[in-house]
């Protein structure tokens, strides 16, 4: 089995605006794969050999909450797996973590930068700490994105903090745990059983020197695959990974059982 942790897609109704306003955000750097429909990640899950896609939806203001994670939950079969998301700027957000694990997502989506927060802000901890109650993961975007200048309002060391303050819970830093902050990673990680990577966006970026380092110090059972599908084609990412020169445990930890473990299936 092949789980992806890190996909994105939209209704079929937004996806076409969708599509255009993140392709042109990205100024040229990346360039989507497909339609960013449910059909067309069903189509290249069936190229790449992936089994389970996890999606990973973002709430950008209050009045879309209802209905982003209303859809989030419709789109979800033996193949399809969606975390959920709030909007982190209201007076009720315990009731929007308490919806979301009434629903029976797994987890909750955070990208910092489109939702405009330090991802270690002291008025957001509180947030972290009512999901893991409730049994959430809590996924981040991690690092770098190319729709937003720097300085970047998540680093490995803003996680670490969080780890720290918190100390229970799941989080999954994306992007191998900081997009373009890769080698800050391992020294900030090592040692923080709560803290999760992705491998999305991807094997193609960066130093393969620099993910042995980083699995390492933190350890393949902390490492999960993802390829932030659309914008990186998992079959190749797949590829690579059973290239390097890991052993078949790790790989496997990696690929399925990570997330098997921690998704509970």
């Amino acid at each position: 089995m092949i789980i992806d942790i890190h996909t994105h897609i939209f209704a079929d109704a937004l996806a076409p605006r969708a599509k255009q306003a993140l392709t042109e955000s990205a100024h040229g750097e990346y360039t989507p794969l497909h339609d960013m429909t449910r059909d067309a990640l069903l189509e290249s899950m069936n190229k790449s050999g992936v089994d389970i896609s996890v999606v990973q939806p973002i709430v950008t203001k209050r009045a879309q909450f209802e209905k982003v994670n209303d859809w989030a939950f419709s789109v979800m079969d033996d193949r399809i797996i969606s975390f959920g998301s709030i909007w982190p700027h209201t007076d009720d957000w315990k009731e929007q973590v308490d919806t979301i694990a009434k629903m029976g997502f797994k987890g909750i989506k955070f990208h910092c930068e489109y939702q405009e927060f330090p991802i270690d802000a002291p008025e957001i901890l509180p947030i972290y700490d009512r999901a893991f109650d409730r049994g959430l993961i809590l996924l981040f975007h991690a690092g770098y994105d190319p729709a937003y200048p720097a300085p970047f309002r998540s680093s490995p060391e803003q996680f670490a903090n969080i780890a720290k303050e918190l100390r229970g819970g799941t989080i999954i830093a994306a992007h191998l745990g900081g997009c373009r902050q890769w080698e800050r990673v391992a020294e900030n990680y090592a040692g923080h059983d709560e803290i999760y990577i992705d491998t999305s966006m991807g094997f193609e970026y960066y130093p393969h020197e620099t993910f042995f380092e980083i699995v390492k110090a933190i350890g393949a059972d902390h490492v999960l695959f993802g390829s932030d599908s659309p914008w990186t084609d998992p079959g190749k990412e797949i590829e690579i990974l059973k290239t390097l020169p890991l052993s078949d445990e790790d790989k496997e930890l990696i690929l399925c059982r990570n997330a098997r473990r921690l998704l509970g299936i």
